[in-house]
């Protein structure tokens, strides 16, 4: 199964390390571009054994998926580029933040398969969480090829494309948000007296051990909070600390402002596209 990434940035490598490592793509079927960093590209030939090429028939010809993974303010140029090159039979695959489907069909003037996926760069371990939509065009057997990538890279969510924003500031944007908690835990742990050294890995197992509970225990997110939270207790104390710093309250701007500005870039990139 040919398959070609356009783009080769962190999301590209993300997904190709974990498709390469659970065997839903094979290295010798794989080919990678991007607009001029021929550098990064042989990092990434070298890297995992994969096929490069700046040559647009050569990377297009017989492709049974594209994923476009470029920038998405370079979105409207590669689009142009691909125009006419791409068989109806391909299945394309946007990992894009903020590009419509319509907008791709669109621009390509493509009347074929197109899924808009939105994975995190957990992807390299195996533990992505995404979000994927699909045009009328993705047939039955196609929709099943796209999951079972993704399903190679973590858990997948089939979610209506207009809910792609909440899920990019969800779990697109997630893993950012935990790594920001564990460094502010990590350095006032250490203001406390404790060496991150000691630290790092006691939050670690705490996260994996919280989310492995989430997981498993069939218990909801407040049930399994109350029951480590005793009346007068440490627990309680902190959290209590959490509720005055409305904590709360900010995870709720967070979650909005994001997928608010999942919206304004997705305006912005088709704006600028259509007035060149």
């Amino acid at each position: 199964m040919k398959t070609v990434f356009l783009g080769a940035g962190s999301m590209a490598e993300s997904i190709l390390a974990g498709a390469l490592k659970n065997g839903a793509l094979s290295k010798e079927n794989i080919y990678m571009t991007n607009r001029t960093n021929k550098t990064r590209l042989v990092e990434l030939q070298q890297k995992y054994d994969i096929n490069f090429s700046y040559d647009g028939e050569e990377l297009l010809n017989g492709a049974d998926i594209v994923i476009l993974a470029m920038k998405p303010k370079d979105a409207a140029p590669a689009l142009e580029d691909l125009k006419g090159l791409i068989s109806v039979n391909t299945l394309i695959i946007s990992v894009l933040a903020g590009i419509s489907i319509n907008y791709i069909e669109d621009t390509l003037e493509f009347k074929g398969g197109i899924v808009r996926a939105m994975p995190n760069t957990s992807a390299t371990i195996g533990k992505s969480a995404t979000g994927i939509a699909f045009n009328k065009g993705v047939t039955l057997t196609k929709q099943d090829l796209a999951l079972s990538l993704f399903n190679s890279i973590g858990i997948t969510t089939v979610i209506e494309e207009e809910k792609l924003d909440i899920v990019t500031a969800l779990s697109g944007s997630g893993p950012a948000y935990f790594y920001y908690i564990v460094e502010a835990l990590l350095k006032t742990s250490e203001e406390m007296g404790l060496d991150q050294s000691l630290a790092k890995p006691l939050i670690i197992q705490t996260l994996l051990g919280a989310g492995e509970m989430l997981a498993t225990s069939g218990q909801e997110a407040k049930t399994l909070r109350e029951n480590v939270t005793s009346p007068g207790g440490t627990t309680e104390a902190g959290l209590f600390a959490l509720q005055k710093n409305q904590v709360n309250e900010a995870f709720n701007e967070c979650l909005h402002e994001a997928a608010k500005q999942s919206q304004c870039l997705r305006e912005l990139y088709q704006s600028q596209a259509k007035s060149k």
